[in-house]
């Protein structure tokens, strides 16, 4: 059973960074994509970027790209780095995984395992 864990929310200033990780376990993960998606109050489940897991493709959504990059180490964690953070950006985030063969944009519904989430809190 795989277990993603989120970790690194926090309360941070406009204009700061932050750095979300996702301990994942349970599985082999080859062929497998983790990627992040954030939830502000009130809003759907919304797609931020992606990471392979046995490659080097990523992917990053057009909203984000510039001030987000994602990234992963040997030990199955998944880092997402944040900078230049708006209050917009605040949200719950969420890890989440799927099988796939490269890191794309990914639906909701293509996810099979998603971690509790953590909360991002941007002040103004």
């Amino acid at each position: 059973q795989v277990q993603l864990v989120e970790s690194g929310g926090g309360l941070v200033e406009a204009g700061g960074s932050l750095r979300l990780s996702c301990a994942a376990s349970g599985r082999t993960f080859t062929g497998y994509v983790i990627s992040w998606f954030r939830q502000a109050p009130g809003g759907e489940r919304k797609f931020v970027a992606s990471i392979s897991m046995s490659g080097d493709s990523t992917y990053i959504d057009d909203y984000v790209v510039g001030r987000v990059a994602i990234s992963r180490d040997s030990a199955n964690t998944v880092y997402l780095q944040m900078n230049n953070l708006k209050p917009e950006d605040t949200a719950v985030y969420f890890c989440a995984g799927t099988k796939h063969p490269q890191a794309t944009y990914l639906y909701t519904s293509w996810i099979d395992d998603w971690g509790q989430g953590t909360q991002v809190t941007v002040s103004s």
